[in-house]
């Protein structure tokens, strides 16, 4: 028996290196990479959009303590006692428009998103015990996912959708105001029905395929109030500081709540801190995994993945500790990253994606508002990177960020998995996904960081496709400005597929 054990553990490593036929990249003449699609690391439930309409303050009297509140009121909307946020910029487009941005996200050449987040804001009720007012503030974004369910389902296809607290009423909190920072104790069933009964509206009224409510927006971050729990920083969304104690609480009460009114389809999370550091070094994942019956009741682990690099206040890697403890009491649960920058819509854009896909291990990643109306963020939008950018004229623009995205979006669909993958330099990126029981072909990306030409041989294993057809969006300098540019066909060589990455390139691969 032990040598039968020997000789299954020698040919499962030979099998891994038996393709060395490339002889380390064509005699080191190439980076040496590769994608194993018989070897799968996560379920894939797809690449994400999100459409914000009303994020923070409209109205004049949002900070009534302070004085610097009503200066900085006149300053930013001079001469008017209320501001409608639309930062989506729907608003501003016929209905032309708004059918080719809908066919540029969903349509069959488009990005093909396979979950959608909408935000639940603060405008939805007006006092205690009153009448919810669903529509006044969400009807562009209800519109933009309307119209995108349509067009998907023609196609065959389906998403899921994910909904976000952002912050609830004023009344609700102990301050009083808009975007105070605590829960007024009196008012956590209230807050609990302002969550449950939009869910209910999104479903019934307007028959959305909700999957899932989420308790926060970076509502960890409690430095964004004063001392006395008031904002003192204009510009920043809708919010409320959820503690880890008030998060377990309430992962622990919605479901009982949601049930009785028919949710019981309608999974919980845990909300959304700003990035994975947060998550994990804030203590969040910890407070999580040690309340048992808060994991028992979890529907999907969530959070935001901003990165950043440098150690400091926006610190922020990719790391895969919240869901390594989460799973271990529940493997099966799936991971989102709910909103991400666009970075510099690049390449670095794309790394990105990898490092929450191969680091963090999620199923599932949304940036940050892939339309954007920039106007309409009060104060300058602290990332404004985007997809389609809607200008106060009424003319839209496609930007770079669309083509980088997609060279993502469209390789990994809905259903797939994903594809474990390597590559034998730190400026180069391989992600892939494995066609599973889907449609979709096998595919992979190749992501060049460098300020040169790269060449790649990116050995194929487990893939029936010898032939894969590729599509490239570059930006650099000296270079055409590839968007999502078809450059042909390519076939295994020896195994593998060599390509000349130009800089600051992406090249997505699908079999044929």
């Amino acid at each position: 028996m032990k040598k039968l054990i020997i000789s299954i553990v020698i040919f499962i490593g030979f099998s891994l290196t038996a393709q060395n036929i490339v002889a380390q990249a064509r005699d080191f003449t190439a980076i040496r990479a590769g994608v194993y699609f018989d070897q799968t690391l996560q379920d894939w439930d797809g690449f994400g959009f999100n459409y914000v309409e009303s994020a923070h303050f409209v109205d004049k009297n949002m900070s009534k303590e302070t004085e610097r509140a009503q200066r900085w009121w006149k300053e930013q909307h001079p001469g008017k006692d209320f501001f409608v946020q639309e930062y989506g910029g729907f608003s501003l487009l016929d209905e032309n428009e708004k059918d080719e941005i809908i066919d540029l996200v969903f349509g069959e050449d488009g990005l093909k998103p396979g979950v959608v987040k909408m935000f639940l804001d603060a405008h939805h009720q007006k006092e205690p015990g009153g009448p919810f007012d669903h529509e006044s503030s969400t009807s562009y974004m209800r519109e933009f996912v309307k119209k995108g369910l349509k067009v998907t389902n023609n196609r065959g296809a389906d998403f899921e959708i994910i909904t976000t607290l952002y912050g609830p009423p004023g009344f609700m909190t102990k301050q009083k105001v808009d975007r105070g920072r605590d829960l007024d104790p009196a008012m956590k069933d209230d807050l609990a029905m302002y969550m449950i009964d939009w869910v209910k509206f999104l479903k019934e009224k307007d028959g959305l395929p909700v999957k899932y409510l989420s308790l926060h927006n970076e509502g960890e971050d409690w430095t964004r109030w004063n001392q006395e729990g008031y904002t003192d920083w204009f510009g920043h969304d809708f919010n409320l500081y959820w503690s880890p104690e008030q998060v377990n609480e309430f992962v622990k009460l919605m479901p009982k709540m949601m049930k009785k009114f028919g949710l019981e389809d309608v999974g919980i999370t845990n909300g959304e801190p700003s990035n994975w550091y947060r998550f994990a070094g804030w203590g969040y994942a910890d407070f999580l995994a040690s309340d048992k019956q808060a994991v028992e009741n979890l529907g999907l682990i969530t959070t935001h993945g901003f990165y950043g690099g440098t150690y400091g206040t926006w610190f922020g890697e990719h790391n895969s500790y919240p869901n390594e403890i989460l799973r271990e009491q529940r493997p099966e649960l799936h991971s989102w990253v709910t909103s991400t920058s666009w970075a510099d819509m690049d390449a670095s854009f794309v790394k990105q994606i990898h490092g929450n896909i191969y680091t963090s291990e999620v199923n599932a990643i949304i940036p940050w508002a892939g339309i954007q109306r920039p106007a309409h963020w009060v104060g300058g939008d602290p990332n404004p990177g985007n997809a389609i950018q809607v200008n106060e004229d009424g003319n839209y623009e496609v930007r770079k960020g669309y083509y980088f995205y997609k060279q993502a979006s469209r390789a990994g669909q809905r259903g797939m998995k994903v594809a474990r993958t390597f590559g034998m330099d730190s400026q180069i990126a391989v992600i892939g996904f494995s066609q599973a029981e889907t449609e979709n072909p096998d595919a992979f990306i190749v992501v060049n960081l460098s300020k040169g030409k790269k060449k790649v041989s990116v050995e194929i294993n487990g893939s029936k496709y010898q032939e894969f057809e590729a599509f490239r969006t570059v930006d650099a300098e000296g270079y055409e400005a590839d968007r999502y540019k078809s450059i042909g066909s390519f076939k295994q060589k020896d195994g593998a597929i060599d390509i000349e990455m130009l800089p600051g390139s992406v090249v997505t691969f699908f079999g044929k």
